[in-house]
This record gives C-alpha cells, sequence and structure tokens, in this order.
C-alpha cells in the first residue's frame, strides 16, 4: 500500500486560538493490523462519529478542544491534523469516511513501530500548534494519547517504553492503551458497556514518569462509544469543585469542637448530558441554556466552588420521588492535585466511612447550599436545597429537591385496599432492572442532520462563476494538513517526572460501626 503520509505541500495556516481550555487535546491513534479489522472499522467509526456530534452540538466551552487522528498499517498516517472540533465538524467527518475507506484485509503485519512513530509525531504536532497559539492564548495546555489495537496492552507497553526514553513528554497528560477484543475472546455473554482488564502492575503503568493506563473493550459500538464519551467529563484538576460540610464526629482521628463543622472536599461529574445544552430541539428551533443557573449546581465547566451544609438526615422510604428535580450530579472524593497525598488519603477515607455509614443506616441526607458570592447591595439570599443520597460504588448522588415556595397543592385520593386486577398489564415484557444503553430516540441522526445543514445552503452561482462542464472535478479524498510535519528526530531534552502513586490504598478502608458517629448528631 503507498503511503499516505502528511507531506510539505500540505502545509497551510494554523487555526485561530480559541479562549483556554482545562480539558486537555486528544490523539487518536487506531492500529488496523488487526485480523478483526473488518468489524471493528465499522463500529469503530460509528462510535467516534456519534461521540463528537455531541461534543460540537453542545452549547458551552468546547471538551474535546483539538483532535487529532492517526492511523497504524505498514506505517503511521496523520488522517486528521489537529482541529478544533466544534468548528471542525466537516472536517471530522471527512476523516472518519476514509477511516471507513481503509483496507479490511486486516494483514499488516504486526510488531512494527508504527504505533511509537504516531505518538512521536503527535507529540511534535501538538508542541508546535502550542508554540503558534501561544501568543493569543493557548486553547489547550496538555494532550491524551488513546490507542486502539489488538495487539497486547502490556507488550506494547514495553515498546513505548523502550523507544520513548529520549522523548519530551512535558505536555503529556496521559496515555491509554485499549485492546479491542471480538466477543469470541471474552465471556459468552459479554457486557454492553467497557470491560475493564485486570489491573497491571505498577511496572506497567508508572514508565516514563506518566501513567499508561492499560484497558480492554469489546468492539461493539455501545463500548467504543462510551469509551469515547469519557473525553466529555471536565478534566479540571486544579481545584476542588465542592465542599460537603458535616457536623464534626468520629473518623478515627482527633475531633473538633461541636460548633465546628467538617469539609469533605469532592468533585461534581455529571451524570447526565443536558438535553438543554444541545445546539437544536426537535422543531428546529434553537435553545439557549443558562449552563450555570443561580440555584442550581452544574458540574461543568466547574467556574465555581459549591458548598452544601448539611442540616438533617432523612430516612430514606420518606423521600417521595415527586419533589425531586433537575438533573442528578455524582459527587466523588476530589482528585485536586493542589492538594497533598496525606490530605487526599484522609479526604478519600472519611468519604467513604460516610458512604458506609449512610448505606448501614437507610439513611439520605438534606443539604443546604451556602452562598458563594453576597453582593452588599443585595441582602436577600435565595437558598437551594438538595438531597444527597448513598451508593455502593463509593460515591454519591446528589439532586434539587422542592422547597415551599415551590410546591403546588395536589390531593389524590389513595387507592382503594381491593381492586380487580386488569388483564392489560400480562402480554408486557418484564426487566428486572432499567437499562438505559437499551433505548435510542434518534438523537445522533438529528444532530448530525443540524451540523450537515449549513453546508446544504449553498446559494446557487452566477453562470459565469460556475464551473465548466468539462472541467474535472477535484476529488479531496482526505483533511489536508494545518501543519508541517515534524523531523523525527528524538528531542535533545530527557524530561522524567515523578512516577505516579497508586491511589488505591483506601479503596477498602471503610470504616467500622463505631467510627460513623459523626451521624449521630443528624438524628
Amino acid at each position: 500500500m503507498n503511503s499516505r503520509k502528511v507531506t510539505s505541500e500540505t502545509r497551510r495556516g494554523f487555526p485561530a486560538a480559541k479562549a483556554p481550555s482545562q480539558q486537555p487535546s486528544r490523539i487518536l491513534i487506531v492500529d488496523v493490523t488487526s485480523p478483526s479489522w473488518t468489524n471493528t472499522c465499522s463500529v469503530l467509526s460509528e462510535a467516534l462519529e456519534n461521540t463528537l456530534c455531541l461534543a460540537c452540538s453542545l452549547a458551552g466551552p468546547c471538551r474535546v478542544p483539538l483532535l487529532s487522528v492517526y492511523v497504524v498499517q505498514d506505517q503511521q498516517e496523520c488522517l486528521l491534523p489537529f482541529v478544533q472540533v466544534k468548528e471542525g465538524f466537516a472536517r471530522v467527518q471527512t476523516c472518519i469516511s476514509e477511516l471507513r475507506s481503509l483496507p479490511r484485509e486486516g494483514c499488516f503485519p504486526q510488531g512494527g513501530n508504527g504505533v511509537v512513530q504516531a505518538v512521536q509525531d503527535g507529540l511534535q504536532q501538538f508542541k508546535q500548534y502550542s508554540k503558534h497559539t501561544a501568543a493569543a492564548g493557548s486553547t489547550s495546555s496538555s494532550v491524551e494519547i488513546a490507542i486502539l489495537t489488538s495487539q497486547s496492552g502490556k507488550e506494547m507497553v514495553k515498546q513505548l517504553e523502550k523507544k520513548l526514553k529520549d522523548v519530551d513528554l512535558v505536555s503529556l497528560r496521559r496515555m491509554q492503551i485499549i485492546e479491542v477484543l471480538k466477543r469470541d475472546f471474552l465471556e459468552p455473554e459479554g457486557v454492553e458497556q467497557s470491560t475493564p482488564a485486570e489491573e497491571p502492575s505498577s511496572d506497567d503503568i508508572a514508565i516514563l514518569g506518566m501513567d499508561i493506563d492499560v484497558q480492554t473493550v469489546e468492539d461493539n459500538v455501545i463500548s467504543l462509544e462510551m469509551l469515547f464519551k469519557t473525553w466529555l467529563h471536565d478534566y479540571g484538576t486544579d481545584r476542588e469543585q465542592l465542599h460537603l460540610l458535616l457536623p464534626s464526629g468520629g473518623f478515627g482521628h482527633a475531633t473538633a469542637a461541636k460548633s465546628s463543622l467538617m469539609c469533605l472536599k469532592c468533585d461534581l461529574q455529571e451524570r447526565l448530558l443536558d438535553p438543554a445544552l444541545l445546539s437544536g430541539t426537535a422543531d428546529g428551533t434553537v435553545r439557549t441554556a443558562d449552563v450555570n443557573p443561580p440555584c442550581q449546581l452544574a458540574a461543568w465547566p466547574a467556574t465555581a466552588l459549591y458548598k452544601l451544609r448539611v442540616v438533617k438526615a432523612l430516612k430514606s422510604e420518606g423521600v417521595c420521588e415527586s419533589v425531586l428535580y433537575g438533573l442528578p450530579f455524582i459527587i466523588k472524593p476530589t482528585s485536586c492535585w493542589q492538594l497533598d497525598w496525606d490530605e487526599l488519603e484522609t479526604n478519600q477515607h472519611s468519604f467513604h466511612a460516610l458512604c458506609h455509614s449512610l448505606l448501614k443506616r437507610n439513611w439520605m441526607l438534606l443539604a443546604k447550599c451556602e452562598p458563594q458570592n453576597t453582593s452588599p447591595s443585595w441582602n436577600i439570599t435565595v437558598h437551594s436545597y438538595y438531597i444527597v443520597v448513598p451508593s455502593d460504588s463509593a460515591t454519591l448522588l446528589v439532586k434539587a429537591v422542592a422547597v415551599r415556595e415551590l410546591l403546588l397543592p395536589s390531593a389524590f385520593p389513595a387507592l382503594l385496599a381491593e381492586h380487580p386486577e386488569g388483564s392489560a398489564l400480562n402480554s408486557l415484557e418484564v426487566e428486572v432492572t432499567y437499562n438505559p444503553l437499551h433505548l435510542k430516540n434518534n438523537l445522533y441522526k438529528y444532530l448530525k442532520s443540524m451540523l450537515h445543514r449549513p453546508t446544504h445552503r449553498q446559494q446557487a452561482q452566477p453562470r459565469e462563476q460556475r464551473p465548466e462542464r468539462h472541467q474535472p472535478k477535484q476529488h479531496q479524498s482526505r483533511a489536508k494538513a494545518t501543519v508541517a510535519p515534524l523531523l523525527m528526530a528524538p528531542s535533545p531534552v530527557q524530561v522524567f517526572r515523578p512516577a505516579a502513586v497508586r491511589r488505591d490504598s483506601c479503596e477498602h478502608s471503610l470504616l467500622p460501626e463505631e467510627d460513623d458517629g459523626f451521624l449521630q448528631v443528624l438524628q
């Protein structure tokens, strides 16, 4: 197969820099040397297109600021040089079309240096792009690399460790190796979401002074789509996002004065994408969404530090679902890099103890949102209240709860003690649990049509400007480079960062029942 690497003739100017973003840029490297590439190609293309049409349609700052795509056959090839995703969906779709058109034989030799060369070239492209946009405000200061392959992740880690010793990795936040496996190689009843691999040893993930995350995923659309959707989460770790304020109590540590409050430092994470943030509605009208309403938490973008003060404990069976409203958010222990390791460990330990205690008591927490900045000219503060729900996954769920001012009257008669059972329900299929992955509402198709609409509104050209019929059409078969390729010589500067400390020492550090005394005061 002929090499189609980017050449110097395709040099163009850089795209204009946008506002700074905490989200990392993305480099996706696809190893197509797998014998099962025929199946993987179609599901990968669909999953990638679905995720990126969401990223382009969401209001607010772009969650995937820059994207570059490489494929590795007998050698590496850049299908998509760095492009700003939100303004470049047409170029992204051109790249995906080329991905679909790649040969399906899957007979390229494995074990070459194509993946390593793609990593090097991607880092150099990002470095050059960052230098160009530094004066105008960089769109992203770090980059994450995801490598999709059918090769052994551990073997690829060894290759990368050997080949990247002299490469400048200062801008590389994380590298992810995803082994794409056919269903035949998984359990007979494979799960529909990403299947986690056995946890690698610290030697496998702490090389080159950075983390390398090795995962396995099944080669179907849902699994790969969920993998790419992790790009839509907030990656800002400059500070914690939420303080959960509780009465001081026993955590096995020295107790503070009764008048003081204990603070758990947490991060917020979206459970669902807010439909109001999408660029259009079913009737084609554009909706403007307030990404951070005054009385509501907002997990993305993380522009404020929220404080939730726990005021009361509630029995779980005593909370009516009809008084809960708004989107739910996940609360988890913070991963803020500015906190030292001891504080992070103690905070995580206390958070897990809280989850354990709430589950054991079958309690929820009622919390009031503390005011952030009270203006001196406005002395009335409108408080919002939230219900905090425990989970056995070492996270908490938070959702807004109604207050007196919002509540409408409702008086409905109770059900009769006895009533003849109807037969209308007998023909319904019964599922034990609700799985949202089993339902779809054509949102992807709708968003793609909305994104394509401007391209189809081309006005008719005057006759003198129309191309002559005899002129051959110029077929653009690939996205042009925005950055000239750099030489593959290793950087003379060898940069090492301290190996990451594994932070799973607290995962099973739930405290015994005598250590949850801090909840007693809420009874």
